[in-house]
């Protein structure tokens, strides 16, 4: 599975990077989040459940931070196993710039799947994918509005502070395991 997008988002740069990288928000966007645990370093454990009709997957994954650099980018790679219903694993790219308008969120998403989920059908699975992509980004919107009620046009953003801030699991890696537990749940559907 491909996926590449970018969305303009009302909030600065590093408004973004803050948002992207809380475990409270990225619970609300993603529903399904259970877990995410930071193992060492940058690596995580997390856990997404999600339920299609009376059919219910869980899938465990891993995930590594790599290329980091505050406020703008990151890399990761993600392995996510859900069991009978199969395994997702791949990379993302994620890029932050600022714009006029606030900022722009870049994304390129590079997956396999394998198992009973792989049965599903591409275009199934880069549907799902889209969609829940979608959902996560009204979903991240509302939460903006919320944490800045009053956003006004972003200035010059300032340089990322000389420490590094806490890094947690990017939102495009919940996006993944839950667009593949949802397309193992359609399979098990037919």
């Amino acid at each position: 599975m491909e996926m590449e997008g970018s969305r303009t988002l009302a909030v600065t740069q590093q408004q973004a990077w803050d948002a992207l990288n809380d475990p409270e928000v990225l619970k609300a966007c993603i529903p399904g989040c259970e877990k995410v645990q930071r193992t060492e370093g940058d690596r995580f454990d997390t856990v997404v459940a999600v339920k299609v009709g009376p059919v219910s997957a869980r899938f465990n994954g891993k995930i590594a931070l790599t290329d980091v650099h505050p406020p703008e980018r990151y890399n990761l790679t993600f392995d996510s196993q859900g069991g009978p219903a199969g395994f997702g694993k791949g990379t993302a790219q994620v890029r932050l710039a600022s714009r006029a308008e606030g900022c722009e969120l870049s994304y390129s998403v590079h997956a396999q799947v394998g198992g009973k989920i792989a049965q599903v059908g591409q275009r199934l699975i880069d549907g799902v994918a889209r969609s829940m992509a979608e959902d996560f980004f009204k979903r991240f919107e509302q939460q903006m509005q919320l944490r800045y009620p009053a956003v006004e046009a972003p200035a010059a953003v300032a340089p990322a502070p000389a420490s590094a801030p806490a890094r947690t699991i990017p939102a495009w890696t919940w996006i993944v395991a839950a667009a593949i537990a949802v397309a193992a749940g359609l399979w098990l559907l037919r």
